[in-house]
């Protein structure tokens, strides 16, 4: 007789086979689900979650909302400082994107296993993308307010630090996904290694790179924002201002001012990634 396509024979051959997958599977997932939810009862115990608090903070933040409408830029002068402000925390995430992607690309290199000169430099540098990415964004701004001083300075080098180690990370391992024919034709025309990274590796993984900068620009104005809060500079300063002194209306036109320019960084990122990887699919 058939069954799902295959006869009894065949059927008996592939639970033979693979005895493994055909194998039953106990209590195990179970078991491991009943973990999970007691882990998540135990932690909300232990965090004080208490359902009264959350609906009486539900109609507290309802409050908030109707206190922000309708929105108020305020007068003239208020509208040009909110502006730049705004300018200055889109500058803070352009220059620390583009600040990590200058120092990650060359260290990406080293990092990756086809690239790299020797085993014990790629996990050193490796270790270190570890070390950078691990430490939030917003640590290392109050870090670097300590050393530097308050302003947007800070809040570039925070968001530069931080993102060496993800775009590094990210960028070796789009070099060792590359494929090696390329880099061995060059060197097969007499090139160097160098040249092999330089005409076969790069061409092809720059598309790659480009988009995951991007992404991470559209990432950094957000980061920009909560940065300013601390001291970093930027609309930050000025959403913290407005809710320290209850201008509600206020604080609703600054998140108008920075979801719209999320938006439209996130158009014109999605406008060039397409272009650079020559996709004729409409951008979303």
């Amino acid at each position: 007789m058939d069954s799902g396509g295959y006869t009894d024979i065949e059927n008996a051959a592939l639970r033979a086979r693979y005895a493994a997958v055909f194998a039953p599977r106990g209590r195990t997932g179970w078991a491991l689900a009943a973990a999970a939810l007691a882990l998540l009862a135990f932690g909300l115990w232990h965090l004080g979650f208490s359902p009264g608090r959350f609906f009486s903070g539900l109609n507290r933040l309802g409050d908030f909302i109707i206190f922000m409408f309708p929105p108020d830029w305020g007068n003239p002068a208020t509208l040009k400082r909110f502006l730049r402000s705004l300018g200055e925390t889109v500058a803070i995430a352009f220059l620390g994107t583009l600040l990590a992607a200058i120092f990650a690309l060359p260290l990406s290199l080293l990092a990756a296993r086809n690239t790299t000169v020797s085993q014990f430099l790629r996990f050193f540098t490796r270790r270190s993308f570890d070390t950078l990415r691990g430490v939030d964004t917003l640590i290392w701004a109050l870090i670097w307010i300590n050393v530097v001083g308050l302003g947007p300075f800070a809040g570039v080098l925070a968001i530069a630090i931080s993102d060496i180690g993800s775009l590094g990370k990210l960028f070796s391992e789009a070099i060792e996904a590359s494929d090696e024919r390329s880099v061995e034709g060059v060197k097969a025309s007499g090139g160097a290694k160098l040249h092999g990274i330089r005409f076969g590796l790069l061409p092809q993984v720059a598309p790659v790179l480009i988009g995951q900068v991007l992404y991470f620009f559209e990432s950094n104005t957000r980061s920009a924002t909560i940065l300013g809060i601390v001291g970093a500079g930027g609309i930050g300063l000025e959403i913290s201002e407005m809710i320290r002194t209850l201008e509600w209306q206020k604080v609703a036109f600054l998140i108008i001012m920075i979801l719209i320019t999320v938006s439209v960084i996130d158009r014109l990122s999605s406008l060039l990634r397409n272009a650079i990887a020559g996709s004729k699919a409409a951008p979303i």
